[in-house]
């Protein structure tokens, strides 16, 4: 089956879809109060796709390619984020800046839409359920349409990371990682496991284990595929549960996790100058070592010798 291609007079009726026509304002920095699951320097939407409806609208992601991309001539690894936002908001725009930088890499890369409930929506979820887990079954349907249309895609279904930031990082953990939580119209002779995973600050909360199904402790087994996480030190609220799950995957013989640390910085520093170029750098540098990509990547020296620390 053909992926749906949105084309420029769909686009046009789709008011979900009017930050396209605005593209050029994408490139101007933001704001320094921008929210934390917002990018402050951002780049051109890629190529939209609609990969499900739910939630009565079309749910969407962006595909950036290589240049001079030809999907016949070989099969690339790909890669697919998640964005942050509570699991109530957020928007494609956090990670159009890493899919360009990574497609110009060699990579196929994607930024993902997903279903957020609306608050009387969340009011009516039964006991002991809550919204992350509508999040999670979006994220596994992406992940299998990704897999899909890999051949109009170019790319090597075997080889797709994933990754997001903040509620998207726990999203995309969760997802290719918890059995359950499908949707049943998604094709099932294709699963969501990943080989690799790109983690800014994700969000693990230990009071997830109200709700066993969207509890990350619950889901980490041995054989973990190599992960790299970031985080600011002064992220008091969230590095604990990333601490947890790091601890547990040690004790499960992982050995390729790694922790890298922003000092002095809090939630959502990976969004902001320099430090979204430094976060993009190491995981670059990540994704070679691990095969993925080759070469030398291109991103600029911070420009006041601003570093990660890699933690112990």
């Amino acid at each position: 089956m053909k992926p749906f291609l949105l084309t420029i007079a769909t686009i046009a009726c789709v008011s979900s879809l009017t930050a396209w026509a605005a593209a050029p304002e994408s490139k101007k920095p933001r704001k320094n109060n921008a929210p934390d699951d917002t990018a402050e320097v951002s780049v051109e939407p890629g190529k939209v796709f609609v990969y499900k409806q739910s939630g009565g609208r079309p749910q969407e992601l962006e595909v950036y390619f290589p240049p001079g991309w030809d999907a016949k001539s070989s099969k690339v690894p790909g890669v697919i984020f998640f964005h942050g936002g509570s699991w109530r908001g957020g928007t494609l725009d956090q990670f159009r800046y890493a899919c360009k930088y990574l497609a110009s890499r060699g990579l196929v890369a994607a930024t993902v839409n997903y279903r957020m409930l609306t608050n009387d929506e969340v009011k009516a979820l039964p006991a002991g359920e809550t919204n992350k887990r509508t999040c999670i079954t979006d994220a596994k349907s992406a992940i299998r349409w990704m897999k899909q249309h890999a051949a109009e895609l170019g790319i090597d279904p075997k080889r797709l990371i994933a990754g997001g930031g903040s509620a998207g990082g726990h999203v995309s953990v969760l997802a290719t990682t918890n059995p359950g939580l499908n949707d049943p119209a998604d094709p099932k002779e294709f699963d969501t496991s990943v080989v690799a995973y790109l983690l800014f600050n994700p969000a693990f909360k230990s009071t997830d284990s109200a709700d066993p199904e969207v509890h990350v402790l619950n889901h980490l087994k041995a054989g973990f595929p190599p992960a790299i996480f970031f985080f600011g030190d002064q992220d008091g609220s969230w590095k604990p549960g990333s601490d947890a799950a790091l601890k547990q995957l040690k004790s499960l013989g992982n050995t390729s996790a790694e922790l890298w640390l922003a000092q002095g910085k809090g939630h959502g520093f990976f969004n902001k100058p320099p430090w979204q170029d430094i976060t993009l750098a190491q995981a670059d540098r990540f994704l070679v070592e691990h095969g993925f990509l080759t070469g030398t990547g291109t991103l600029p020296a911070p420009p006041n010798g601003e570093k990660l620390i890699k933690a112990q």
